[in-house]
């Protein structure tokens, strides 16, 4: 996964350096403006059991600015946007790997620096007994929602 590049971005950005569970760092550009989701736009995605992007639909890569053949094989945490705590993945985590299914709102970073928020649920994908995967379905939050996430980060490291 490669660093982000000022030509990505469009407009003013701040940068950011992101460290992630694995120890690896990426450099990020960040703006402030927002994508939101579309009415009745569901986002998809499955990824492996490490977390390794293995299907994304159309949404997703229109949402997320990057063409498929870019995500297919990328960690998800290509998604993770500064401003989301580490302690919110931590739950995620947590969670599915107790073979639970997690809801919750994040923020997600696009590849031109902006960002859009939705409400995902995450669900192990269990075959014969055995964990294959997650499927991840993500749709837009309302905006009384999003406001109370923001407040909660911004209280979590």
């Amino acid at each position: 996964m490669k660093d982000m590049t000022p030509d990505d971005i469009a407009g003013e950005y701040r940068e950011a350096t992101l460290q992630y569970h694995d120890g690896s760092k990426r450099l990020v550009y960040v703006t402030e403006v927002e994508t939101p989701i579309p009415d009745g736009r569901l986002i998809v995605s499955r990824t492996d059991p490490q977390g390794i992007i293995t299907h994304v639909n159309t949404s997703f890569v229109e949402m997320s600015g990057y063409r498929e053949e870019d995500l297919i094989g990328v960690p998800h945490f290509i998604l993770r946007h500064p401003d989301m705590p580490a302690a919110a993945f931590k739950d995620l985590w947590e969670t599915v790997k107790k073979g639970k299914k997690w809801h919750g709102y994040v923020k997600n970073l696009r590849r031109d620096g902006g960002f859009y928020w939705v409400y995902a649920t995450v669900i192990p994908n269990i075959r014969q007994g055995k964990l294959i995967g997650y499927t991840s379905v993500r749709r837009k939050p309302s905006r009384s929602r999003i406001k109370e996430a923001e407040a909660l980060y911004a209280t979590l490291q």
